[in-house]
């Protein structure tokens, strides 16, 4: 299991200090999209000024027609990250012309697809896919994995299920990972580390635990003993 520090930060000189204050862990770092929009690739370039070893998690949530998503799946490419996201509801189709276009390149980012997100709750859920959470993010993987994927976004909930459902090979990646118990915020199925150690996830998404604390690195360095 690795950790995954969700970079949410109002400002850009805000997360670039948290960036510093853990610098010397091993950890991945999620840029998300209101990030994404407001700093762009300059960002990117600025994480890797302060520390060239970190992997960057781009979570764009990718979704559009196929051709859209493989083309700007293809733009990804240009920009360094090592793990990017699309949207399994986008459908087979575009998941496949996504990994098609990037069959040219030797080396590529790990590609997953979110299943539901983790501020659904069920009866939400249901109300947009007309299925239950469980059993729709079971297809959205197997989905996911016919067409190319390494793994899935979902829930802490979803990920011993999705493991069987495909391969223990398959990633899982979990946001709304609160390690201590802490409040839920805008999340609704969230689990503490123990818990998705034993759902088999690969990555956990970790945000306000960590930034909001007074000392982010004495908490990250909490979590990595945890896992």
């Amino acid at each position: 299991m690795e950790l995954c520090v969700a970079l949410d930060l109002a400002t850009k000189e805000e997360n670039l200090t948290l960036i510093e204050k853990i610098k010397d862990h091993d950890v991945w770092l999620k840029v998300g999209l209101r990030t994404y929009i407001r700093d762009g690739e300059d960002f990117l370039k600025a994480i890797k000024k302060i520390n060239p070893d970190f992997k960057i998690f781009l979570d764009l949530k990718l979704y559009d027609i196929p051709n859209t998503m493989a083309d700007s799946a293809e733009s990804i490419m240009g920009l360094g990250v090592d793990m990017f996201n699309v949207h399994a509801s986008a459908g087979k189709r575009a998941m496949k012309t996504v990994m098609e276009r990037l069959e040219k390149y030797e080396s590529r980012p790990i590609v997953l697809a979110v299943t539901a997100l983790t501020s659904f709750s069920e009866d939400e859920f249901t109300a947009v896919y007309e299925k239950d959470i469980a059993s729709k993010a079971d297809q959205f993987a197997k989905d996911a994995m016919d067409s190319g994927l390494d793994g899935v976004v979902c829930s802490a909930y979803e990920s011993a299920s999705i493991k069987n459902t495909t391969s223990t090979d398959f990633m899982t990646l979990t946001p709304g990972i609160r390690p201590f118990g802490e409040d839920a915020g805008d999340q609704k199925r969230v689990a503490d580390v123990a818990f998705a150690k034993e759902a088999l996830v690969d990555f956990i998404v970790v945000g306000r635990p960590i930034y909001q604390a007074q000392n982010p690195s004495d908490v990250v360095k909490r979590i990595l003993e945890l896992i």
